[in-house]
Order: structure tokens, then sequence, then C-alpha cells
């Protein structure tokens, strides 16, 4: 079997590819399986990975089966909801009531008190949450591991990264131990891991999804949303965790994602930038990145769209976004009741976030206005501005394990910028992008693109996304199933 042809990747017997979100919701609607067998079977396959993928931090076995026992007496007794009984999977950045709120770090850490609104709307849904997936110390880098709990490997090849810090719950479902799971996105978290791993992430516009018990988290550029392997289970789980909580500042317009994810786009005028943002790294994009994204584009003109070149004017956005980010690593470490165990850089992060508080985070955030207006222009209407805006979504295919390990903070942070530069300046904005499977490396490892739009523009982002799934049909791919440690090139 070629690594280069991810179409010629067969399951062993006995190891089916799991069925998605909604198939796993109508067919336990259907009485075609029992939410006992589909969380049991999940909990088994998060198991027999541990020691290979090392996807979760935590586990809620035990509960997790009562919920489950408790979803199949309300089924059988008539009730339906969109998740009920269905197992997923939450970062562990979100608050689970009676459970400790790692997000990456070592040490003893209570246990939350109560959930998250994020999760109090997935149980509202009648979602089983299974357990807490690894994330990189507080969500700083884009690959998940850390000395606290590992590493966490991509199923595609396990020698390689999953990105991050969303990549515990993009290696959960990319290898189908659950079929969708909730992540964060603070500086391309839910979009880079996607890309890494051939897989549907959607960045939400900020306040979609509440991320209380913060108010506003990391300074605003944080954002909670889906990871799932096809736009419909995306915008299934989209749908179940999104609203607001009474204190939240940010409470967009309600939007239907499922119902975006079957409608057709319309033809739109689509802008293609290959070039990145201004950033101190000069490296250019991978040539397999560019091929995969520019052959993306032409089926977009394929299937309708105008499609050409664009050069949108970013600006200095990265002034803003590094004391915001900086500033947001500081509150969280500052709470940490051992510091001593954190990452040096974490550390280093803490003392920048420190300097840079204050004055220096309000100016930030006071250009944002500005940069809306800006980036704004390029989807204006009324100057015949774009409809979506595509990009690469990193600029590297997904890193080997072990290629940050032994940097000082400023090489992290300059071998990060140099391998994922497109993603941040739309949480900067708290705008809405998808990423999308764009395909594969000669090696077989996954890359991305980003659909990127104005405010609230998630519906017409999903709604192209699923029209380039039925396309493309990039759900038929899949990695080998879990089982014995795989590092070809190791």
């Amino acid at each position: 079997m070629s690594s280069a042809d991810p179409t010629e990747r067969t399951w062993p017997s006995g190891a089916a590819p799991q069925p998605g979100l909604a198939a796993q919701a109508q067919e336990l609607a259907e009485g075609g399986s029992t939410s006992q067998a589909l969380v049991a079977a999940a909990l088994a396959r998060i198991e027999a990975s541990r020691h290979t993928l090392n996807a979760f931090r935590q586990l809620r076995t035990e509960a997790a089966l009562a919920e489950a026992a408790e979803a199949d007496r309300r089924l059988a007794a008539g009730e339906r909801l969109p998740l009920l009984g269905v197992p997923v999977a939450v970062k562990d950045d979100t608050d689970v009531a009676g459970m400790p709120t790692y997000f990456g770090c070592d040490g003893h850490l209570p246990a939350a008190s109560a959930d998250s609104e994020a999760v109090r709307r997935l149980r509202a849904a009648g979602a089983v949450i299974v357990g807490k997936t690894n994330s990189c110390e507080l969500g700083q880098w884009a690959f998940t591991e850390g000395h606290a709990f590992g590493t966490t490997r991509n199923p595609w090849n396990t020698a390689h990264t999953p990105g991050g810090s969303s990549g515990g719950s993009a290696a959960a479902v990319a290898a189908g131990l659950v079929p969708a799971a909730l992540g964060s996105d603070g500086a391309g978290s839910i979009r880079i891991p996607a890309a890494w791993t051939h897989l549907v992430g959607i960045k939400p516009q900020r306040g979609r999804i509440s991320v209380h018990p913060h108010s506003d988290a990391f300074q605003g550029l944080t954002v909670n949303g889906p990871l799932a392997r096809t736009v419909a289970d995306a915008a299934l789980l989209l749908d179940a965790a999104a609203g607001a909580h009474p204190h939240d500042p940010h409470r967009p317009p309600a939007v239907d994602a499922s119902a975006a994810a079957r409608r057709d786009p319309g033809r739109l005028r689509i802008g293609l930038a290959l070039g990145p943002p201004l950033t101190l790294t000069r490296n250019a994009p991978h040539p397999e990145v560019l091929r995969a994204v520019t052959a993306l584009a032409e089926v977009l003109a394929r299937l309708g769209h105008h499609v050409e070149e664009a050069r949108p004017r970013y600006g200095l956005i990265g002034l803003s976004f590094v004391p915001r980010a900086t500033a947001g690593i500081a509150e969280l470490a500052a709470r940490h009741p051992e510091p001593g165990l954190l990452d040096p850089r974490t550390r280093s992060a803490l003392r920048t976030g420190t300097r840079l508080g204050g004055r220096v985070v309000r100016a930030a955030r006071a250009r944002e206005v500005r940069q809306h207006r800006r980036l704004g222009a390029f989807f204006d209407p009324a100057a015949s501005g774009y409809d979506v805006l595509l990009t690469p979504t990193t600029a590297a295919p997904p890193p080997r394990v072990g290629a940050f390990d032994g940097l000082s903070a400023w090489r992290t942070d300059l071998a990060m910028t140099a391998a994922c530069p497109y993603a941040w300046p739309w949480n900067v904005l708290g705008w809405p992008g998808v990423n999308v499977p764009a395909g594969f490396t000669g090696d077989g490892l996954p890359v991305g693109a980003q659909l990127l739009g104005p405010s609230r523009s998630e519906e017409r982002l999903i709604s192209l996304a699923a029209q380039l799934e039925a396309d493309r049909r990039w759900y038929e791919h899949r990695p080998p199933a879990p089982g014995p440690s795989r590092t070809s090139g190791s």
C-alpha cells in the first residue's frame, strides 16, 4: 500500500469505519443500536489507542456508561433530541463538572464545580461526554505535546503531530474514536489540526458558542467550535453547542448550520490569497500545500464560482494579536497553583503578557474597529467585493513529533509562525472560518484550506464547504484503524 495514495487505505477485518455523528443519532432514533453499545465501543477504541495516539487526557467511563443507559431509557420512551445517546468528546480547556480542567498543564487542579455553557448545551441536546481530549499547555502551540501528558500523535502517520492546540480532539475524530469533538480556536487551534488530520473544522463567529465560565477568552481571540469528518456532522455539533450564557458579552444572532449544510451556496466571488499576512518569518509556503490549495480553487471554478487571485489588506494585524495572545496566556498561567510545573516557554509568555497587559492590550483591542473596516472592504458588496476568501490553512504539512523540543519560547514562536501564518488574523477579527481537507502530500500527509468570510457568515461558508464535499468526497479517505504504533519514516 502506498502511503502517498490515501484512496488505497483499507481497514482491517473487524475494524470497519465508524458512522458519523448524524448517522449515529439516526441509528439510535431508529432503534438500530443502543447508546450503551455506542459509548462502550467508543471507550474501548480510546483505550486501545491510548499508547499509540494518546488523544485523551481524562475519561468519564462509569459516568458515560450510566448516562448512556439513561439515554436508552429515554429513547425507548419515545424521547428524541438531536444527539440523544451519541458519544462525543470535548477539549480539556472546557469545564465538565466533577473533572479538573488541566488545559495541558501538570499539577493538582481542583475539579470543576459546574459544566461550561457549551457542555451544558451538548448535554441538553442529549450527547454523552465520554472524556476530555489532550491540548498543549494553555493552548499556545500548533502541536499537542507536553510533559504533563506525553505526545498526541497523528492517525495518518504517528511520527507526525496532529497539530494543536485541539490536537487531541482532531486525532480522536480522525481515528474514529468518537464521531465528533469540540475544540477551541485562538490562533487556528481548530483549523490547523483539522487541516493536518483531514477533517472539517469550524471556527465560528465570536460568541456563537459560549466560552463561559470565561467571559472573553484570551482577550477575545478564542472561540469554541466543532471538528468532524463531514460538514453535516460539524454543523450538527455546532447547532447543538451554540448559544449564549446570560453573562456573555457577545451574542450574535442565531444561525441554522445544519440547514446551511443542505443548501446550495449560489454562485460566489472567491478571492484566492496564497500569500500569508506579514510576519517575522520569510518562509515560503510548502509547494505541495500551494498545489493542493490551487487545485481546490480550480474545483471551485469548475463548480461555477468566480475565482481569482486576490490580496487582502491585512496590514500590521500582528501588532494586535501578540499582546492579546500573551496577555491571555498570562491570565491563565498566573492562576496555576503550582507555577513551577509550567513549561519554561509558558513562564516566558507569562512574563511577556504581564508586561504587555493593561494599556497595551486595551490599545490592541481598540484597533479591532479599524481592522474590521480595512479587511471588511475586501467583502464589501458595494465595491464589488468578494464573498469568500480562500487561503491555505497552514504553510506546511504536519511536522514530526518532537520538532519543537528544546526550543526557546522565541524560537518556538518563530517556528510555529513559519508553519502556520494564515489562521490567526481571523481570531483578531472574531469572524468565522472553515477548514476543509485539500488533499495529501506525496508522503500521504493531509493538508487543508480555509474558507474565510466577514462577520456572521458561517451559513455561507458551511454551504460552500458542503458543496465542495459533495464533489471531493473527502470523507471516503480515512487513516488506518488504531492499532500497533505506526511510525513509518521515523
